[in-house]
Parts: structure tokens; sequence; C-alpha cells
């Protein structure tokens, strides 16, 4: 008995003192975590209204800043001339993860992509920078990311949930912490010219593991591969981090304990992230919810582009940039592998005249500002077409797509036959356990008038994703093709 209490008393000890340890490695974790505000811009944006199963996409913005921060920053970036320049987010690709996190579609903007930067305000000395037009990558320097979350915002109408934001020195300690990466040339590649241009990537043909600076250098590559354009590098990012998801999938790194421990504290020092996302628990779920995705189901592109006046700078192109960003918000697949719906419509549970529809304005865009009387009007035209309880909520909010929400699957029949009457194309209909009454949102995308427009309705019917997207599935491995000016 004596043998038995002193076995019980240490396992005791044992196990407080696991605990405790336990304990102090997580408090350790977090404090290596930078947290920064999520949104500094003014946006009333909603987050998306869960679906039936009571579900909602994640979209998380991914940000590679060129700050030269520190000396390891500079050593890894060069430039020493920009040390005490404000950083730039010359890497920004928006992951969006499907309510039902069956699918992953990731977006990538070309940095130099002229947009409308919002007003925002520096959470740090309250400086308030002006709405101004320039690059997408300059928004970083109006505040920080947050202002970069606010300029996704508006260019796309998406809501964003989370940011991660990593510098030079996080990519490679990440690389070497994941054990590399391999990627494939399809031939000898050697990214320098006696004008000073290139990463000093340097590779024969074939695939490579490649991880530390070689990795970075991988990343930043934009003379060597292809057109020397954004739109090259774009695409050898797509392929590292498709790479990197199968290597992560297939390996260990996620069941050694050892390795799990130097790939926390690799990722928690390497990363900025939003408050939200702000402990080591919290990524962690992040990373179980990612982990769901099939790698299959995963789809990468660069926002569909044109070149501006004399091809310095890039512009989203119009119709297919929109109808991307459309997909999207929609919760659509960018792989076109989504269950297709039944087409079958229910009827409506009560004739138009008795059936109560709330009608509100969702024009609250900080860019164009509010189109006042919305919501009166899109009621008085419903009411000129019958429906007579038809009533308008005066309370402003900002929604991209004009909508009729519905309560429960009983009156989708009725929000289906509203949304006809409206011209609206059927996927306007959307169940949302936030209404009591079938609800009209009048989005951005009809900011005048009572007919429809004609083109958003077309491409709110639209699945396909457009090709000038150039996507990349989870699984396609191949060869990035080296521009013949910089080969040895």
């Amino acid at each position: 008995m004596r043998i038995l209490r002193w076995s019980a008393l240490t396992l005791a000890v044992l196990i407080l003192g696991a605990a405790g340890a336990g304990y102090f490695y997580y408090q350790h974790l977090n404090g290596n975590l930078k947290k920064e505000e999520l949104d500094l811009g003014d946006s009333k944006l909603g987050k998306p209204e869960p679906n039936a199963d009571g579900q909602t996409p994640l979209n998380i913005l991914l940000v590679g800043s060129d700050g030269r921060n520190s000396a390891e920053n500079v050593k890894l970036g060069g430039a020493k001339q920009d040390a005490d320049r404000k950083p730039l987010a010359d890497v920004q690709m928006l992951v969006h993860v499907s309510a039902d996190r069956s699918n992953m579609s990731v977006v990538s903007i070309p940095r130099d992509t002229r947009v409308t930067i919002p007003r925002c305000t520096d959470p740090h000395d309250g400086t308030v920078y002006p709405k101004t037009e320039g690059a997408i990558n300059q928004s970083l320097q109006h505040g920080g990311p947050g202002c970069t979350v606010a300029t996704w915002k508006e260019l796309t109408g998406i809501y964003i949930d989370h940011f991660i934001m990593i510098d030079f020195s996080g990519v490679v300690s990440m690389a070497d912490a994941i054990g590399g990466v391999p990627v494939c040339v399809n031939n000898n590649v050697y990214s320098h010219d006696r004008w000073g241009h290139g990463s000093g990537l340097k590779l024969t043909k074939g695939t490579h593991n490649v991880k530390g600076v070689q990795a970075l250098q991988w990343l930043r590559t934009r003379y060597g591969f292809e057109d020397n354009t954004d739109i090259g590098r774009a695409k050898a990012q797509h392929m590292y981090m498709t790479s990197m998801i199968r290597q992560l999938k297939s390996g260990t790194k996620l069941s050694d304990p050892g390795k799990l421990m130097d790939l926390a504290e690799a990722a928690t020092k390497a990363v900025t992230v939003d408050h939200g996302l702000g402990s080591p628990r919290k990524l962690y779920d992040l990373g179980n919810d990612l982990k769901r995705v099939p790698t299959k189901r995963t789809t990468m592109i660069t926002m569909p582009w044109e070149y501006g006046d004399g091809e310095k700078y890039v512009l989203p192109k119009p119709g297919d940039a929109e109808q991307t960003f459309s997909l999207l918000r929609n919760d659509i697949s960018l792989d076109g592998k989504d269950k297709k719906k039944p087409d079958a419509t229910p009827k409506p549970t009560a004739p138009k005249d008795q059936l109560p529809v709330m009608v509100q304005n969702g024009t609250a865009s900080t860019v164009l500002g509010p189109a006042s009387g919305r919501a009166s009007e899109i009621t008085s035209e419903l009411v000129r077409l019958g429906y007579a309880k038809a009533t308008a909520n005066s309370l402003l909010i900002s929604q991209a797509d004009t909508t009729v929400l519905y309560p429960s699957e009983a009156e989708q029949g009725d929000a289906l036959a509203v949304a006809k009457a409206l011209k609206l194309p059927k996927s306007a209909a959307r169940s949302s356990k936030s209404v009591q009454d079938v609800t009209v949102v009048v989005g951005n995308d009809w900011r005048q008038g009572t007919t429809y427009p004609k083109a958003a309705a077309d491409s709110g019917d639209s699945d396909k994703t457009p090709e000038s997207a150039d996507a990349l599935n989870g699984e396609e491995k191949g060869c990035m093709k080296v521009n013949p000016g910089y080969t040895f």
C-alpha cells in the first residue's frame, strides 16, 4: 500500500509538472505571435449569412511584406536604401474556404494593380490616410495590414475574417521548419542579369527540394520565369503552395511531436495575425479547418487583369474579375465541381398579396457612398408587382450582391417567386437564420432604377471560372517555364 501511495504521488507530481510545462510553453508560443487590427477602414460589409446547415465560408487574406525592418530582412531582401521605408504588400492572396469545407479557392492579385485604397486610420498613432487611387501593394503603408484588408473588401465585396502576414525572414524559417518544398523548372534558371534584376535563384533543370533562402528566392523570382512579370511570379507561388500542401498532408510533420513543435515555434515567430487569430489555439483550429479540404478540391488562380495606360500598371479585367469575385461571394467553387442542386422549384406558401416581404438597402459602400432611398424604391416596385405587404427597413447595410433571404426551406418557394418577379437570378434566393420573413437586400450591384441590370443577372447564374484566371488544381504537378534570357 505504501508503494502504491508513493507511485500515485509520483504520478500526480509528473502530471502536474507536465501540465505546468505545457502551460508555459503555450504562453511562450502565444508571446511569439504579433497581432494587429483586422480592418482599418470604414466598411459596413457584413459577414455572410449561414447556409441552411448553419455553416459560413471562411476568408483569409495572406500578405507577404517586403519590409526591411531588421538586419536579417535587409540581408535577405537587399535594397539597403529601403531599410527605413514602410513595407509594401508585394504578395497578396485571398484564401476562400467553402462553408461546408469541401473546397478551397485561392486568388492572387498582381502587386501593382491600380485600385481605390479606402480611408484608413493607423491604430498606433491615429494618422488618418485619406481615400486614394494607387497600387494595391501601397495599402500596407496606410496603417498596416488592416488597410490591405479594407482595400480587398472594397475591391471585391467579400467579407474577410482574418489575415496572416509574413516577411522575408518568416518565409525562410517556415521553409526550413517544413523541411523543404519540391519545385520544378523546365530548364536551368539563374535569376540574375547585368542590370541587377533577379532574386538570385539558381537551379538546374528538373525537380528540387527548396528551403531556407532558396525558397524565398523561388517565391520572389520575377526575372527568370516565363514573361518576367508578376503574373509568372504568382504562378510560381501557386506551384509552391500546392506542393507545400501536398508535402504537409503526406509527411510526418503534423504527427511527429518534435517536428510539430519546431513547426509551431517557427510559425508563431514568422507571422503577424489579426486579434481573432491571436493565439496558438486559434491557429491550430484554423489548421484543422483547412486540413479538412481535399487537395484535389483546392484551386489557385490569379485575378483576371488587363494592362492600364502604357502598361505601367494593371487593372481588374472588366467582367472576368467581377465574375471571379461573385463566385467567391456566393460560395461557388472555382473548380466547377460543386454538387448540382435539383432543378425542381418549390411552390410559394402564400398568395403574393398576402406574403410579408421586407426590403433593406444594402448599398452602404464607403467608396461609392450609399444610394439613398433604394429600400423604398424597390418596396414600391414590389407593391406594383402585387406584393401588397412589402415594407421597407430603414437600417442601412453593405452588401455586394442583391439577395432574397428566406428563414427556412418552407419559404424557399416564396423567395424564388420574389426573385423571379424582380428578374433576379435564382442564385439570389438564399437561406438565412437571421430573418423572420422573406427579405430583399438591395446590393451595390443594383444602385439605381427598378430593373435589375441584365449583365449582373447573367453573371449571377454562371458558375464557371473565367479562363483568364489561369486556374491551377491542388494536385497538379508541373514545371515552371524558364525565360530563355535567364538560363545557363
